[in-house]
């Protein structure tokens, strides 16, 4: 990968003054797992037709590159079942980015771990949500705890930078794991992070209310074994880092609900059917797939439109888990 440019200006700042400097990008909604809090049992894909092409996803990825953009994450649905998806890693590899990174359930790095690392993937999160078999199948629906265990292994061998664990934690269901989690990664030198659970599509699974465990329960088990510091890393994005002083294992907690970080967002998600997201939890999106088809080779009028789609990001989200979930998008078409 290219070094980013010196003193490279940004050019993508909202109403609100804060500067886009990182783009997650979903190349499929597609997935090989059915976890619970992510997309309902029975689900229906997109039509191939009405999803961006390899090709189209590079070439956003350059415009978002020559806009000041210094970050991207490849995402889905579980990116890399996508066919072809190693070169479109190659091509984003290939800009003058500060950081290309994957975020991935870890069933197919088995076979692909080296290949990501040698097309400019710094680094890597791994979804693993449960250490034991028969409830990570449950959590999952159909994963093989054991497949995702060797592509982690794979990953380690690859030489990768950077190497986190993103564990969903709800109640009732995987709470009684948290010090195995953090335990799994201390002892293999990678970081953690802790999600709480966001409420998007309808999932059929379980009561997200009742599911909840915030990031403030995940720390205070954490804490009743490891001595918790606050540091001021972050990787540029929106986990709140504390480092284990016995082990320096770094964790994270990101926290929609108990810990807003919507005033700091420097983020944009692009989905895979082409629309760019201006936040999470909100509907405003501008259609950058027509854009691409109308005027094709026109970068500019492709650059613009994403300069003119920074005057409608929100100030922020307002996710409620008591209520019927507003946005009926699931998390597998949003980009995770």
């Amino acid at each position: 990968m290219s070094p980013a440019p010196a003193n490279h200006p940004p050019q993508l700042v909202d109403r609100y003054g804060r500067v886009v400097s990182y783009v997650r990008i979903s190349v499929t909604d597609r997935c090989d797992f059915r976890c619970v809090y992510c997309m309902a049992e029975d689900m229906e894909f997109l039509p191939r037709a009405q999803v961006l092409t390899l090709e189209e996803l590079a070439y956003i990825g350059r415009a978002f590159v020559e806009l000041g953009v210094q970050k991207i994450r490849l995402t889905g649905g579980e990116p890399l079942v996508r066919r072809n998806v190693i070169q479109l890693f190659r091509d984003l590899g290939a800009l003058p980015l500060r950081e290309l990174v994957l975020t991935t359930n870890g069933s197919q790095l088995p076979r692909m771990a080296q290949d990501l690392r040698d097309a400019g993937v710094r680094r890597v999160n791994i979804s693993l949500d449960s250490l034991r078999p028969d409830r990570f199948r449950k959590i999952t629906r159909v994963g093989d705890l054991h497949q995702v265990l060797a592509g982690i292994e794979a990953a380690r061998r690859a030489g990768f930078e950077r190497i986190k664990i993103n564990a969903v934690i709800l109640r009732h269901r995987n709470d009684d794991e948290v010090i195995d989690l953090v335990r799994y990664a201390s002892d293999r030198g990678m970081d953690i992070s802790f999600i709480e659970e966001m409420p998007l599509g309808i999932i059929g699974d379980h009561d997200r209310a009742e599911a909840y465990y915030s990031s403030d329960e995940v720390r205070r088990d954490i804490e009743r074994v490891y001595t918790l510091t606050a540091t001021t890393e972050t990787t540029g994005g929106p986990s709140r880092y504390f480092r284990i002083s016995e082990t320096g294992t770094r964790v994270g907690f990101i926290s929609p609900h108990s810990h807003n970080f919507c005033d700091t967002c420097n983020r944009v998600r692009l989905t895979v059917e082409g629309r760019l997201l201006l936040c999470l939890g909100q509907e405003h999106s501008v259609d950058l797939k027509r854009v691409v088809r109308a005027n094709p080779g026109d970068l500019e009028s492709l650059k613009q439109a994403i300069r003119d789609a920074m005057a409608i990001k929100p100030r922020g989200h307002e996710f409620d888990l008591a209520a019927r979930p507003v946005i009926i998008r699931h998390m597998n078409v949003t980009g995770g």
